[in-house]
């Protein structure tokens, strides 16, 4: 089978191009609404806490499905079968925590950021310090990630190869176009939209990814006359690994001939990572502020559970577009166009369109994916930027600077500095790493999320001994562990995909994702930080119980 850059004509790119073109004014659009009715800081922060369950439900899900997951997921699926599942398994499972711990009861703290729920009971400038250290760290390392990616994806999808030139860019211009426009349109969606923007837009993107992986899906199982077993039969036989392509083992967990250590350093890994996807996700920022959009604690709750239902129906999508990439396009070609397996779901568009009505069919299905891949892409980087924004003006310059003492005006319009300012650092820093990999940044920000915020917000809201000693340990002794690890592991060095490449090897610790560890680290400094500390405050923990199971009070609270 050809390349998606051999058969991609110069007719083609431009029909990718004006599809984008057109979802990009769409949401342009949509962010110059919500500009207009957005006022106060509760406008900027939280959406004026104005959105029913449904709502938040799809602009959580326009936040959470990256294009990690959109064209991510399916590749490794289509080249590791069973194993390339695990990954949506640990993402949608990591809801439960979410729905079960903590949404209603940090909605119902009442707040714009974390930081708020954390600090309501402690001491306020150690702790909103820290929380805002650890959600830039996690928002920056996933910022990046996507940013990098852009630019990957911007070349694969305009099928721009080494030497070859698309509108006077060669691949490396088109990479650097891609990271430049991407972080103009987070800034606009932030710094014009705030919340408000913001949401629409996603609930917008939300829409567009989900619909479209819907339709491929169908028309994938169509070509099996909806038969998912022949599915999944031609793709074990197509990937030359017969049944152990549907069973575990292929990728995570592996076991190593004669290596029994190395074994079961492998099946340690896989449970560490799991870990982090499964705790890291109710400790993500970005979205943790989704909860407070909602009018109160209950309808939180209800868009987790919208949330879960629209999260699961498109990772079960990924499974048919997984397996269908391998058993109708091929490893080979899969690999031959890209390692990573991130082109298998733009292969399979242009396979089924080519299908129902030739080249052109191919080109359209091929536009509609990549249109949606970078729905993904953007829907994700509003979300992140908007929580690095609100965490800079609101913990940062209101509550450390200005000690709770600049109104909702000054507020706003540092948040709308900040944005251009993280966006631009975004942008600068993603340019000079492109070439690099950073794949493993996505796992460290949940490992970072898992390890630093998740016990914290956890003790905060749950253990009446909790103070702030405890918080700042917690936040810190996790937030180190977890980015130390890291760097010490073989993500980071000694193998020929780390970051450092082979050439390097300061990898004394054996496990790509720390989670099995700073998970554990990040825990207990919160409890021997927490012990070591005389400083206890049963009256206001009275309070954030009351106000955490009700909602009494947060409203007022959380308004200039």
């Amino acid at each position: 089978m050809n390349t998606l850059a051999q058969e991609m004509s110069d007719s083609n790119r431009i029909l990718t191009i004006a599809l984008f073109m057109v979802m990009v004014l769409v949401t342009i659009g949509i962010t110059i609404q919500g500009g207009r009715t957005t006022r106060t800081a509760t406008d900027f922060h939280s959406g004026g806490r104005g959105f029913s369950a449904w709502q938040n439900g799809f602009a959580v899900a326009g936040d959470y499905v990256s294009a990690a997951s959109f064209l991510g997921i399916a590749g490794t699926i289509a080249l590791y079968g069973y194993d390339g599942f695990l990954y949506s398994i640990g993402f949608l499972v990591a809801w439960l925590v979410a729905l079960l711990l903590v949404a209603e009861s940090l909605r119902n703290s009442g707040r714009f950021t974390v930081a708020d729920a954390l600090s309501y009971r402690m001491k306020q400038r150690p702790v909103r310090t820290a929380a805002a250290v650890s959600t830039l760290s996690v928002s920056i390392f996933y910022l990046l990630a996507q940013m990098v990616g852009t630019g990957a994806l911007v070349t694969l999808l305009l099928g721009i190869k080494e030497g070859e030139t698309f509108l006077g860019m060669d691949s490396g211009a088109a990479k650097v176009a891609g990271i430049v426009v991407t972080g103009l349109l987070m800034v606009a969606y932030v710094a014009f939209g705030g919340m408000k923007g913001t949401t629409w837009v996603q609930i917008f993107q939300a829409c567009v990814k989900i619909g479209l992986a819907f339709v491929l899906a169908i028309l994938v199982l169509a070509e099996y006359n909806f038969n998912l077993s022949t599915l999944l039969g031609d793709a074990a036989q197509a990937s030359g690994q017969g049944a152990a392509f549907l069973e575990p083992g292929l990728r995570y967990g592996t076991e190593v001939a004669g290596d029994s250590l190395q074994t079961l350093w492998n099946k340690l890994d896989l449970i560490s990572l799991g870990l982090a996807l499964v705790l890291g996700t109710a400790g993500l920022p970005h979205v943790l502020i989704r909860f407070y959009t909602t009018p109160d604690g209950k309808t939180a709750r209800k868009s987790v559970n919208w949330a879960i239902g629209l999260i699961g129906m498109f990772y079960l999508l990924t499974l048919v577009l997984g397996f269908g990439a391998a058993a109708m396009v091929g490893q080979e070609a899969i690999i031959a166009e890209n390692p990573a397996g991130n082109s298998a779901a733009p292969q399979l568009s242009q396979v089924i369109g080519e299908n129902l009505a030739g080249s052109t069919g191919g080109a359209i299905m091929l536009a509609l994916i990549a249109s949606a891949a970078f729905a993904a892409i953007l829907s994700v980087v509003a979300g992140l930027i908007i929580a690095c924004s609100s965490s800079l003006a609101h913990d940062l310059y209101n509550g450390v600077f200005k000690r709770g003492k600049a109104s909702g005006h000054e507020e706003v319009i540092f948040a709308k500095f900040a944005a251009v300012g993280v966006g631009a650092i975004a942008v600068v820093i993603a340019v000079f790493a492109q070439d690099l990999n950073v794949a493993f940044l996505v796992a460290l920000a949940f490992a970072v999320a898992a390890s630093a915020n998740l016990p914290t917000l956890l003790f905060s809201l749950f253990w009446k001994r909790f103070n702030t000693a405890g918080a700042v340990a917690g936040i810190y002794g996790g937030l180190i562990s977890s980015i130390g690890l890291v760097i010490f592991s073989p993500t980071f060095s000694s193998t020929p995909t780390s970051l450092l490449g082979e050439g390097v090897d300061i990898a004394w610790f054996p496990l790509s994702n720390p989670g099995l560890v700073s998970i554990p680290l990040g825990l207990i400094c919160a409890v021997v930080g927490t012990l070591m500390s005389s400083e206890s405050n049963p009256t206001r923990f009275a309070s954030m119980q009351v106000r955490a199971l009700t909602g009494a009070g947060a409203e007022k609270a959380s308004t200039h």
